[in-house]
Parts: C-alpha cells; structure tokens; sequence
C-alpha cells in the first residue's frame, strides 16, 4: 500500500511541475519572440529565426525560473488534494502532513540533482549557440570592447572625436592603470588622460586622479586634476556582461574548468558565485517545497483559493527580489558574494524550521 501512496503522491506532483512549467515556457516563448523579432526587425531574416533562438534561450530561463515552477507547482498539488479530501484518506493510512511534506520535498531535491546533472549540459550548450548566433549580427560597431589577457579597451565615439580607453585590469567596480586617448577626424591624438583607478560604477566615470597630457604642445604639457569625471557609453555592469556569459558554461565544466575560466577573465569571485548557485538549486527546490507546504497545508483557510493564489505570487516576488538584493549586497562587497548567494536558503530554512513544526502538530 505504502508503494501505492509513494507513487500516487510523487507521479501526482511531477504532473504538476510538467504542467506549471508548460504555462511558463508558453509565456517566455510569447516575451521573449517580441525581444528577438525586435532585434532582427532590420535584418533580411525571416521568423523562423527569431523563434528557433527563442527556443533556444529558454529552457537556461526556466532553470532559473524553477524554484518558483515547483513552488506554484507544490501549492497546486497540495491544495488539489486537499480540496477533494486525499490529504484526509493519506491520513487514515497513517501518513502525516510532515511525512507527506518530505516526500514532495525529497522529489523536488532530486529532480534538481537530476538537472543540474543531466539537463543543465544540454541547457548550457543552447544558450552558447543562442550567444554566438545573436553575436553574429550584432550591428553595434561605434563602440568595441575587448577583454582578454592584455586588458581591457575600449573604442566609443565621444561627438567628433574618437575615444580610445585602455586598462591593465578590471577589479571589481574598478579600471586599473588606465590610460584614455582622444583622436579627433584628422585620426591625430589629442590628448592623453592616465590615472592608477577609475570608478566605472555608473556611466560618469570617477579619476581619483588624473593627469592631462597636451600632445600639442612642444614641451608635452601635464595637468593633474583630482576627483576628475568623464562620460561613457560603459559602466562595470555593462563591461561584466561582456565577458563570456557563464551561463554557456556546464555544471560539471564550471568544476573541472574552474582554475582555466578564472585565467581566461572570468573574476574567481563570479566563478564561485555561479558554482555555488549551482549547488544551492536542489536544497532551493526542497525548501520551496517545505514553503508551500505551510501556506497551505498549514493554513487555517479551507475555502478562498483567491487567498492562495495571491500569498503564492507575493511570495514569489519577494524572495525574488530578495535574491537579486542579496545578490547585490555581495556585488557591492558589503557581504561576500559566497555568503549572498546562501543568504535567501538561510532566510527561507529559518522561516521554514518554524512552519513546519506547526503543519506536523495539524
């Protein structure tokens, strides 16, 4: 009998993760088609390009969309058996709420060990082909970046002039050693700008110092100005993202290519963010499980479903929100970014191991 329960209960929810995430993946297909039809709307390409590239981004979308999937998938199953009184005979049989809680739980564990080993290589290979493609017709060539072993530079028009911009090293929110040509239409420099740090956190860049050479005058002229600001087209979230995406990057790849990836550019801080969101996916899944769980097995509302529909999207929203300050508190170094990725597992364990004593007393 109890093989019975166990199949019924995790069959039951699987079904219902297979169908919540079908209701997602219709609805990025439909955002994300506008965003591709958009960029393509110039070029001699038909749309059977855009929609294969969109089929090609988002199941990487709906990985990092599938904690919130098993959450509303979780709520779903719970409350379906709930309301035509399963929950009631799952009892008879001797099955507690805490009992029936760990077995979707433990489902949901797996299925995210199941995905970060088997389908996340197959995800991370369609987003690579998805950059790459898009690479091939990006139109943007009056600003160039390049980031490799020399450096960074940079190539942005500035009104008439041309702005050149290179830099030993990208730290952080930082360019280091930084050097700024401006050639003007005649293609003869101008000026030269040098300082040891410029602050690229915004667009108005910050020289704590910067000294001015005048390549005109005969004598190579120099002015230091302190606390010196310059516009550009960049800032360190748009040079970030220029780096390859990491997203392209597999599971098993991140862990045997880590030492390679953090040679090639990528920031060891970026690289341990990323491998330990990987490992916090299926304890995410569990306790977004364990979460539902108390929203409605451990409700005293029995009727409103309007109520579980709006605890479960303000839900979702915060801990969402709550992820990308998290995320953006380790970015800004007020907490390591190791530390920033565990925080919202922390936060919901916390909230968790107090709502689960509750259902279990039910």
């Amino acid at each position: 009998m109890n093989k019975v329960i166990y199949k019924y209960l995790i069959s039951g929810f699987l079904k219902t993760i297979l169908n919540v995430t079908f209701v997602f993946i219709c609805l990025g297909i439909i955002l994300n088609l506008f965003e591709e039809i958009e960029f393509f709307k110039n070029l001699e390409e038909n749309i059977s390009l855009p929609f294969f590239l969109t089929l090609m981004f988002i199941p990487n979308m709906m990985i990092k969309l599938f904690p919130f999937i098993v959450f509303i998938a979780a709520m779903w199953f719970l409350i379906s058996i709930r309301s035509n009184q399963d929950l009631l005979s799952l009892k008879i049989f001797g099955f507690s709420n805490l009992r029936i809680i760990f077995i979707l739980s433990f489902t949901a564990l797996c299925l995210g060990i199941f995905i970060l080993l088997f389908v996340n290589p197959i995800t991370s290979s369609m987003i690579k082909y998805y950059e790459t493609t898009k690479a091939k017709y990006s139109r943007d060539v009056d600003h160039l970046v390049s980031i490799n072993k020399n450096g960074v530079w940079i190539r942005e028009n500035n009104n008439d002039n041309l702005r050149i911009v290179t830099a030993k090293n990208l730290n952080r929110n930082y360019l280091e050693d930084v050097t700024v040509y401006t050639i003007d239409k005649n293609h003869e420099i101008k000026e030269r700008i040098e300082s040891k740090r410029v602050d690229i956190s915004t667009n108005s860049w910050l020289f704590a110092e910067a000294i001015f050479y005048d390549l005109n005058a005969i004598d190579n002229k120099t002015e230091t100005k302190l606390d010196y600001t310059m516009y550009s087209n960049y800032n360190i979230s748009k040079l970030s993202s220029l780096y390859k995406n990491l997203d392209t990057v597999s599971f098993f790849n991140l862990i045997s290519d880590y030492d390679d990836l953090n040679k090639k550019g990528y920031s060891k801080n970026i690289l341990d963010e990323k491998l330990n969101s990987f490992f916090s996916l299926p304890l995410f899944l569990f306790l977004m499980v364990v979460l539902a769980s108390i929203f409605t097995v451990g409700s005293v509302n029995k009727s409103h479903k309007i109520y579980y529909v709006f605890v479960g999207i303000i839900s979702c929203v915060l801990i969402y929100y709550f992820k990308d300050l998290s995320i953006a508190l380790g970015q800004t170094n007020r907490v390591s970014l190791v530390l920033a990725v565990w925080m919202p597992i922390i936060a919901i364990s916390l909230f968790c191991s107090i709502g689960i004593i509750q259902i279990n007393e039910k």
